[in-house]
Formats: C-alpha cells, structure tokens, sequence
C-alpha cells in the first residue's frame, strides 16, 4: 500500500520487472523532488513475504543499487498498529521477509521502515493475522498510517535514513496512531 501510494504521488506506472528481475513490480523515474537527476527506483516484490529477498537481491543486482541505498519497508507485527520504525541497520530481529532480505543481500546494512500493524487476537495465528483485511477500527486510520509511511520513504529518498529515524521513531515528537 505505501507503494502504491508513493507512485500515485508521483505518477508513476508499477510494471512487471525486466526477466533478471522476476517476480516483481517496478518504477523508474529520473530525478528525485528536487530534480537532482538521480534516479529513484519504487519495487514491489511479487513473491510471498518470506522469499521477498530473492525480488530484492535480484533487482539490487540488476539496477546497480548499493545496500546503503535501499529502503525496505516491511509490516510488524510486534510494533502497535500506526507505529513507524526506522533503522539503519541490523538483524532481521525475528522477521522472516527482512530474514530474506538479508541472506539475499549479504549483509544487513540496509535501511529498514517497519509499518506497525499489531498483533491481533494471540489465539490467532500470526501468519493468518498478517494476511487478513485490517479490523473496522483500524480501517478508518489507515489512509492516515499509508500517507505518513510513504512521507518517511520519501524522506529516506531526499535526506537519508538518519533524519527518517529523527521524525518518525517513537521516539521522536512525530505524531502516531494509537
């Protein structure tokens, strides 16, 4: 979803990847928001969650894009639902898609934005709560949540992870949804 939203911002069109890069959907454009001429790069990765390493990997590979200037964004289920996360690095910390990611890449020295969607009734099994449609309550703040998530991508792609991680961790003063 905060793909989607960040090429409707920015009109961009998601297609289905060269063949080197299977699996996955695709954007290019040309110049970041200030025109700077670098190019940025949105993807979405086809494959179920836990194999979206092999989307990733691939697609780094092809395109010529260092670890250090990517930006994962991922669901969590251990973060309450509207929280953000960002990190520079490290370990995948139980997260089979960012677990992927990591075997895929080599390394962990990736940036990272972890969505917080909650866990959800514990009788309930994890896999089946990541997948489900969001509960009513949440459906109501979950344009807000997208919207504040693709302005963190947005900012790691102009500014880079450090000024992502001093406005929208918990940390900092930036509003969340709780």
């Amino acid at each position: 979803m905060v793909i989607d939203e960040i090429a409707r911002r920015h009109q961009l069109t998601l297609a289905l990847a060269p063949s080197q890069v299977p699996e996955t959907f695709v954007a290019k454009q040309y110049g970041g928001s200030e025109g700077d001429g670098v190019p940025l790069l949105v993807a979405k990765p086809l494959t179920f969650m836990n194999r979206s390493g092999d989307a990733i990997g691939s697609l780094a590979r092809y395109y010529d894009v260092a670890p250090r200037d990517l930006l994962v964004v991922v669901d969590e289920a251990a973060l309450p639902f509207g929280r953000l996360r960002a990190r520079a690095r490290g370990s995948a910390g139980g997260h089979n898609g960012l677990k992927s990611v990591i075997e895929r890449l080599g390394t962990t020295e990736f940036a990272r934005l972890r969505l917080g969607v909650g866990r959800g009734d514990l009788r309930r099994d994890l896999a089946d709560h990541v997948l489900a449609k969001f509960e009513p309550g949440e459906r109501a703040e979950l344009d807000q949540f997208i919207a504040r998530a693709a302005d963190a991508a947005e900012m790691f792609a102009a500014d880079g992870i450090e000024k992502v991680m001093n406005v929208y961790n918990p940390e900092s003063t930036a509003p969340e949804i709780d």
